[in-house]
């Protein structure tokens, strides 16, 4: 076959696949589409996820399912879903702890936080909250620190799991402020909370959706939360910088992506979809009784927050000398 011959051909051959690729976006979606999300239920990303769906499947027109695959801090969503068809009906509900900590905390990452997937939309946001089970005999945060400081190792701190946003939170409360606690990681803020209620484990720094309501109903003290702004549903706590520690902020965001390769059409009508799912007023009030703050944000700035990140959290992580390898 001549040159001219094959440029032809291959000119045919990458046409059709073009005209495949837009009828199949045209006809999307027309089968449920599945929410991969890397915890157990409850918790942020979980609740994320389920605030999402149920909205998004009337806006959308198909059924939204929720499929946790919990494990390997993340790992085994994540692998999962970079390796699925990039057709839009396998997403990964994405956590910041794994996203962007991941990458500085193993060496053979199975997945790539850039080159595997491409960003549909931020979803939610939310700040942390300092919690602490009655039995600890302090009432704020400056009494935290000074009894912490003079009862070294002897307070334990629940994560959700190695490498978790709780985690390099916890540890990075440690080198702000000096004092030393025991690290027990869970699998997930569902089982890490439940040895907070029972005393087990004295201290949980987590996001509203693991401590609000029992911090509403005195189960645990809260005694700050890390954002610039006090919590709606936590009026009487009041932030670090309140309470004396303005040098220490947290917050945690989840966020929708695709499999790398996914068609541009696809990703635009996924995109628009959220960003009317998440404006209903009804997701607003729900978000609001779930401790979480609903923050759209655009392939492009979900993209830029990402790669913003990414070198921050790398160097927090090299700080606090944690690895998962």
């Amino acid at each position: 076959m001549n040159t001219f011959a094959f440029t032809k051909k291959l000119l045919v051959i990458l046409g059709i696949a073009t005209v495949t690729g837009i009828a199949g976006a045209q006809s999307f979606p027309d089968r449920p589409i599945t929410l991969v999300v890397p915890n157990p239920p409850g918790g942020l990303v979980d609740t994320s996820a389920r605030l999402l769906s149920e909205p998004l499947t009337r806006v959308i027109g198909q059924t939204i399912v929720v499929d946790n695959k919990p494990g390997a801090s993340g790992n085994i969503a994540y692998q999962y879903v970079a390796n699925a068809k990039p057709d839009g009906y396998t997403l990964l509900i994405s956590y910041s702890g794994y996203h962007v900590g991941n990458p500085a905390l193993m060496d053979k990452l199975p997945w790539d936080p850039i080159k595997d997937f491409s960003p549909i939309a931020l979803l939610t946001v939310s700040t942390n909250v300092i919690a602490v089970h009655p039995s600890v005999p302090v009432n704020n945060l400056k009494e935290f620190i000074a009894y912490a400081k003079a009862n070294p190792g002897k307070l334990n701190y629940a994560s959700q799991g190695n490498g978790s946003v709780s985690h390099i939170g916890t540890e990075m409360f440690k080198q702000t402020t000096g004092v030393d606690m025991v690290h027990v990681p869970y699998k997930g803020s569902g089982p890490a909370i439940q040895d907070v209620l029972a005393g087990q484990v004295q201290v949980f720094i987590s996001t509203p959706p693991s401590v609000m309501q029992h911090v509403q109903s005195g189960k645990l003290k809260g005694l700050a939360v890390t954002g610039k702004n006090r919590h709606p549903g936590m009026p009487n706590v009041p932030t670090t910088a309140e309470a004396g520690l303005p040098s220490f902020q947290l917050e945690s965001w989840v966020g929708l992506f695709a499999p790398v390769g996914t068609p541009a059409p696809i990703v635009a009508k996924l995109t628009d979809s959220v960003k009317k799912s998440l404006a209903l007023p009804e997701v607003k009030e729900r978000a609001d009784v779930a401790g979480v703050e609903l923050r759209y944000l655009n392939p492009a700035q979900t993209d830029a927050l990402v790669k913003k990140e990414l070198p921050y959290w790398n160097k927090a992580i090299k700080s606090a000398h944690i690895t998962l390898d």
